[in-house]
């Protein structure tokens, strides 16, 4: 079929996931490096804006659902960016639709259900994140959601960052608190089989801070292995919250692995060092992989 010159090139859509208790605005840093070039959708998750039915216990493919529409709405193959707890949605969505991703950007995707496959660390890892949301789940039976929240806030962001937030955003993530434990479950139940992610054929980038805390790094390195065609980056000084802490180096070079194979620059995913290099500075290779 010969394409009608004079009619607009249809833009290719990225799908952009937030972290659990954020919402689609911290892609806002995504969407003006991306700029027009896209349609850029950033799908909120169930929370307090939008609560879970409650009608069975609450699962990824739950809060892939709405991933998947947009997927199957779209024409042409779609980009996926996942952050955190987006980070394992995308990955469910990823797998259920593995012939209809272009590609896939991830920072620290929150796969817990990885944990247990990856030997004597992992598990130490596992009991770690488990902790977390054992505090947060407890706090949440008994009322003291203070408690929950900064449990909850302080492991991600650090020592203190809880108490540092100002009060409407302290109330506002008090709010959507509950959503945490629905989050915490559906992630270390994940339906992700180590081997089924030899599906993922397209490029996929996979990034986490320097700073990741040691889940996070453990989940990014043991993905970056098992993912065809993946590659690491690690983003100087950076924390878990890195799309947020350093949205410019961050949105950079998830633009550009997007960019990467739609303009024809590079019909190949580039390695983690082109990537880096690209970029600028702020980030390298696996320099923390034995």
């Amino acid at each position: 079929m010969i394409r009608d010159p004079l009619r607009p090139k249809r833009r290719e859509r990225v799908i952009a996931l937030h972290c659990s208790g954020a919402g689609p605005q911290q892609w806002c840093d995504l969407a003006e490096a991306l700029g027009g070039r896209y349609q850029m959708l950033a799908p909120e998750h169930y929370g307090a804006s939008r609560p879970w039915t409650g009608e069975h216990a609450f699962t990824l493919a739950d809060e892939a659902a709405r991933t998947l529409e947009l997927i199957d709405e779209s024409d042409d193959k779609v980009h996926l960016v996942g952050h955190s707890y987006g980070g394992g949605v995308a990955l469910a969505a990823a797998l259920a639709r593995p012939q209809r991703i272009a590609s896939m950007a991830l920072y620290e995707p929150s796969a817990f259900h990885l944990l247990s496959g990856m030997g004597a660390q992992g598990r130490e890892a596992r009991a770690e994140i488990a902790a977390i949301a054992r505090r947060v789940c407890e706090g949440l039976v008994s009322g003291a959601y203070a408690a929950a929240g900064s449990a909850f806030v302080d492991y991600w962001n650090g020592p203190g960052s809880w108490q540092a937030m100002r009060p409407d955003l302290r109330q506002a993530l008090l709010r959507w608190l509950p959503k945490a434990a629905l989050d915490f479950h559906a992630l270390f139940a994940g339906p992700t089989p180590a081997g089924g992610l030899e599906k993922l054929a397209f490029p996929v980038l996979i990034l986490r801070g320097e700073r990741a805390p040691m889940p996070s790094a453990l989940i990014a390195e043991h993905l970056s292995k098992l993912v065809p065609a993946a590659r690491l980056l690690i983003v100087a000084a950076a924390g878990h919250m890195g799309p947020m802490t350093h949205a410019p180096e961050v949105s950079a070079l998830m633009t550009q692995h997007i960019t990467a194979g739609v303009d024809g620059s590079c019909r190949r995913a580039p390695s983690p060092y082109q990537l880096g290099t690209a970029a600028g500075r702020g980030t390298h290779e696996r320099e923390a992989v034995p």
